[in-house]
């Protein structure tokens, strides 16, 4: 068994047939850790629809109105790049639903795997880019609301900059937000993370990963020097948004890293979290390899990595 739980679905499958978002890839990834034996059916969880009075701590009343009852506008649909249906809104239920479970078994267990979720260009009035609602922002409300956590970090390592996180958490010191993306690409503008990392096109393993660990000591530098206004010298949870399209086949991406620089990627921030003892929650978020078996190993690849990095006790108190 594995030392953390993973959140998993079928209803986070779109069905979206021929599109650039293979949302199949979340029954792929579960198929793939059962098959080879990563994990067992017992590693499993299943995630229930987040409650509504948990998706209005993050979202307008009038938006969760529109998605529920199908109100969007061609324009607001066609900013979400995806077809509406009600299996759409089910699954983006589901992710926050799903984040939030993976952040409260991450307390426990000091990790978990959401596989759907890391929709982090979601706003709170309207989605855009693949993403309708704010999971990991849905998650973080709902624990502090519970009095789980008061302070929390979002490490967003997709290829694309995280402005639905950022807009939600500006001006917010309970939550730090970190975005590490391809400065020349989607979305324009980019509103300002707590610390922004902006890659030139085609970055490959070495600079990313000597930047990565340049931006991870800055940003708990960062949360440190604000312990007296936070009360707390780090952050309660760790929100990793474990993107694979950094990779250097992905169709929505530009920059160059490989498989096994990805599997790095995941280790350091792992690493990171596990040395402080900071509680880690992961979602997936994006990946459109031309080859979809590139993204699901690289998303099977950050559960190996963290199976490597907490095994031999998984208690954030260990």
């Amino acid at each position: 068994m594995l030392p953390f739980k993973l959140i998993y679905s079928d209803g986070y499958d779109l069905n979206l047939g021929d599109h650039v978002f293979p949302s199949v890839k979340y029954k792929l990834i579960h198929q793939k850790c059962l098959e080879e034996g990563i994990a067992t059916a017992d590693d499993f969880l299943q995630p229930q629809p987040a409650p509504d009075e948990d998706l209005l701590r993050v979202h307008s009343r009038e938006w969760i109105r529109k998605l529920k009852l199908g109100k969007l506008s061609i324009q607001e649909i066609m900013r979400l790049e995806v077809p509406y249906s009600q299996q759409f809104i089910r699954a983006c239920w589901l992710s926050c639903g799903g984040s939030t479970l993976a952040a409260q078994r991450a307390l426990t267990d000091g990790c978990a795997f959401n596989f759907g979720g890391g929709f982090h260009h979601a706003y709170p009035d309207h989605g855009e880019g693949f993403c309708a609602l704010n999971d990991v922002a849905v998650a973080l409300r709902r624990l502090q609301a519970d009095g789980a956590i008061c302070t929390a970090m979002v490490v967003d390592l997709d290829v694309h900059h995280g402005n639905g996180t950022a807009a939600i958490f500006a001006g917010d010191a309970t939550v730090f937000t970190l975005s590490m993306h391809q400065e020349n690409n989607y979305p324009y503008p980019k509103p300002l993370s707590d610390l922004d990392v902006g890659l030139l096109d085609l970055t490959s393993d070495t600079d990313y990963l000597r930047l990565l660990r340049d931006a991870l000591d800055r940003a708990f530098d960062s949360f440190k020097k604000e312990e007296r206004m936070r009360g707390t010298a780090q952050p309660g949870l760790i929100y990793y948004l474990a993107g694979a399209d950094p990779y250097r086949q992905d169709q929505l991406g530009g920059l160059a890293l490989t498989v096994e620089g990805l599997q790095e990627r995941d280790r350091i921030v792992l690493d990171a979290a596990r040395s402080r003892s900071i509680p880690v929650a992961v979602t997936f978020a994006g990946g459109y390899a031309r080859n979809t078996a590139d993204t699901i190993q690289i998303h099977t690849n950050s559960i190996l990595a963290a199976r490597s990095c907490f095994e031999g006790g998984n208690n954030k108190n260990d």
